[in-house]
């Protein structure tokens, strides 16, 4: 099954939700912001997205330096800054049991790749 990580007050998560709707997929919503990952599941995800921490962190937000971040942090301190603060994960993300992809950056072709190897 797949899951989104959306925020609805993204429009790029909206977008991606839109999508997922018209497809043929089945998939659960996870607002992720009302229901935060634990530091295992951030942990999965980043395995799945082969991804460094600061790769899917948006680290515009306050909370990166509210919770001491830097770019130069190391991955742990990421993710356990994630899970105080999930408003610091990059959105939208998409994922099921063996993979995972982040919209950013070229969005289309991540996601005509992604459905396309789900089929």
């Amino acid at each position: 099954m797949l899951v989104i990580l959306h925020n609805p007050r993204c429009w790029k998560s909206r977008k991606w939700l839109e999508i997922l709707k018209n497809s043929w997929l089945d998939f659960e919503i996870r607002e992720y912001l009302k229901n935060s990952l634990s530091l295992e599941e951030l942990k999965e995800l980043q395995k799945k997205l082969w991804l460094k921490a600061i790769e899917f962190t948006r680290v515009k937000e306050k909370e990166f330096k509210q919770a001491g971040l830097t770019k130069e942090s190391s991955d742990e301190e990421i993710l356990q800054a994630m899970v105080k603060f999930p408003k610091l994960i990059e959105r939208p993300i998409v994922y099921n049991e063996e993979k995972a992809v982040l919209w950013r950056p070229d969005p289309e072709e991540k996601i005509s790749k992604f459905l396309d190897n789900l089929k």
